[in-house]
């Protein structure tokens, strides 16, 4: 069973210096049919205004993916970290037993792009962690690149979770395929661009739902970036 779920059908806020859009029911947006998908639980997508962010605040048992598109994002934890996240890079911080933390765009003329992702653990109450890793473009360009996964193989960083993540760049002829347990749940976010995923086409913001399906095939980009997700169901 293949699900388009369109950009424009996201949940939507304008906060003036941060404006994202809701994959699933986040924050202010709810919506009963879209509380997740698997143990997927968010994706925003937020710009956040140059020198503002969100200020410090609280996380508990949830896997939560930062993934820059542009800008950059400056994250400080109460684990002591204190990092720049550039494009290209994916951070994962463990929530675990309790954290806080904080994300500014320190910028005085450059908004940062990026998405936020929480993903449910199939661990709870483990010691906060963090970690961080680039992923170069040539090892997604053209494929699919595993950049979050359970034992945190090749460039990927280690999640508490049953969930893969992969990121991919495509444009003209390249194509991927990538298998999946029926059993299993899959989810395609296109970032930006546009591309076709098992014969449906995609444009930037516009998400596929999979389930029962052992194949997601990739073809047809232009100038496409996109995630996709193998999920427990």
């Amino acid at each position: 069973m293949l699900t388009l779920r369109k950009a424009q059908d996201r949940g939507y806020a304008d906060h003036g210096w941060l404006n994202s859009f809701h994959s699933f029911s986040f924050a202010g947006y709810h919506d009963p049919q879209f509380m997740g998908w698997g143990n997927l639980r968010v994706i925003n997508e937020d710009r956040v205004a140059a020198g503002m962010g969100f200020g410090k605040h609280g996380h508990r048992n949830m896997e939560i993916i930062s993934y820059v598109l542009s800008g950059e994002l400056a994250h400080e934890d109460s684990m002591g970290n204190i990092k720049g996240i550039p494009p290209g890079d994916v951070q994962r911080m463990s929530a675990g037993s309790g954290v806080t933390h904080s994300e500014f765009n320190h910028a005085k003329d450059q908004t940062t792009h990026f998405l936020q992702i929480w993903i449910e653990p199939n661990v709870m109450e483990v010691a906060p962690s963090y970690e961080q890793k680039t992923i170069p473009a040539i090892d997604k360009k053209g494929k699919l690149c595993l950049i979050a996964s359970p034992d945190g193989l090749g460039h990927s960083v280690k999640i508490h979770a049953d969930a893969k993540l992969y990121a991919g760049l495509f444009d003209g002829e390249e194509s991927a395929q990538l298998k999946l347990d029926s059993k299993r749940k899959g989810y395609v976010h296109l970032i930006q661009g546009k591309l076709t995923v098992n014969g449906i086409a995609l444009q930037g913001g516009d998400a596929l739902l999979i389930d029962d399906e052992e194949d997601i095939l990739l073809h047809d980009g232009k100038s496409a970036e996109v995630l996709v997700f193998d999920l427990h169901r």
